[in-house]
């Protein structure tokens, strides 16, 4: 456990937060500075339990060993069984309330196996990316970047894929009824919780636990910590944004205003900010962008979780391996999350959670970019087994 000294320099970054988000608060409403100190909770969260979907799916696909799959499935479970009820009603105490309900068609299917390749590649997903980037991995930083540039070049060029075949969204609950969309959805949760179990039995001969002791307050904390840290603050996210958790959404804002700024193009004009729904994000400040401001409170709550624990930074620069694949993966990252309109956040938890078919559908392909990328790591130094 750290020293006094140790969490006594976590009180100027403590400071920083809290500064942020009233003047956030005063700035932009109270809701912004509720959402930024949402984000900072969330990024505490993830660093503490080392709560990463990538690690969780090579673990599984490489190993068979299924811990970290079966706290995406806790969370998963925990959150639907939150918002079923809230997304019925319309409304969490009088604030209108929408889950993520997209199309599902070859442009969501491209994108997942495309993102699946960059969770292997890159080291992270969206929320593994800013969160491992706030707790001081200087590679993770090369990736967002990547991930930023790439969901841009997604955005700039989305003429070539916004028009591909697809299904209208299509809402489980509408078609099954709230209660029975979400038995549905907890049963096929529980088959593969099964699953998960029977494999790593047949490999390992027993199973790893997710549940266990930690720090509350300077971690580690156990996966199931993790899981229902997560839940609640996504929940928490629904009530007052009155949309879910969302990530990537913010990627190619962010290299809009950049290309913008540098004067190479107009995003404006681009078909992707035409869209009616996206309309209104380029255009206001920045900082008034609610994904943006959670997106930041994650890497800032991050740093605050890393400094909590204590113990010297070391920096080390990637290796050449390290940083090409960080480059590729991030790049495959960010296109990949702008054709599956999201990643393991906004398509794969919120879609399950908003009884969408998409993040069902987001899954599948997401998989198999992810064994492709475990295929791929040795390519670049990287080892393919959890952990490394």
């Amino acid at each position: 456990m750290p020293g006094v000294s140790s969490r006594l320099a976590v009180l100027p970054l403590a400071g920083l937060i809290v500064a942020a988000g009233l003047w956030l608060a005063a700035e932009h409403g109270w809701r912004l500075g509720v959402l930024w100190a949402i984000g900072a909770g969330l990024g505490l969260v993830l660093l503490h339990a080392g709560f990463g979907f990538t690690a969780g799916f090579r673990a599984l696909l490489a190993e068979g060993r299924g811990a970290g799959f079966r706290a995406q499935l806790v969370l998963i479970g925990l959150t639907l069984a939150l918002f079923a009820p809230a997304l019925a009603a319309g409304e969490i105490a009088g604030q209108p309330v929408r889950g993520f309900v997209f199309p599902t068609g070859l442009a969501l299917v491209i994108g997942a196996f495309l993102f699946g390749i960059g969770m292997q590649l890159g080291g992270g997903c969206g929320s593994g990316t800013l969160y491992s980037a706030g707790g001081g991995v200087p590679r993770m930083w090369l990736t967002l970047a990547c991930f930023v540039a790439g969901a841009t070049l997604a955005a700039w060029q989305s003429e070539l894929w916004s028009a591909l075949p697809a299904l209208p969204p299509i809402s489980l609950p509408a078609l099954l009824g709230p209660a029975g969309a979400a038995a549905a959805a907890l049963g096929v949760l529980a088959l593969a919780w099964l699953a998960s179990v029977t494999i790593e039995r047949a490999w390992h001969g027993a199973i790893a636990p997710i549940g266990g002791r930690g720090s509350l307050a300077f971690g580690p904390w156990p996966l199931l910590w993790g899981a229902v840290g997560l839940a609640l603050l996504s929940f928490a996210t629904l009530a007052i944004a009155g949309r879910p958790w969302a990530i990537t959404a913010a990627f190619p804002l962010w290299g809009s205003r950049l290309v913008e700024a540098l004067g190479i193009d107009d995003p404006a004009f681009w078909p992707y900010w035409e869209d009616p729904t996206r309309t209104e994000a380029l255009l206001r400040p920045l900082l008034a962008d609610s994904i943006t401001v959670m997106d930041l409170g994650i890497i800032a709550g991050a740093a605050f979780a890393a400094r909590l624990r204590g113990g010297p930074m070391v920096l080390a620069l990637p290796r050449p391996g390290e940083a090409a694949a960080s480059v590729i993966g991030g790049l495959c990252l960010g296109i990949g999350a702008t054709l599956a309109t999201g990643c393991n956040i906004s398509a794969y938890l919120a879609g399950i959670a908003s009884g969408s078919l998409h993040g069902w559908a987001w899954i599948v392909p997401a998989l198999i970019g992810n064994a492709a990328g475990v295929r791929l790591r040795p390519l670049f130094g990287l080892s393919p087994r959890f952990g490394a």
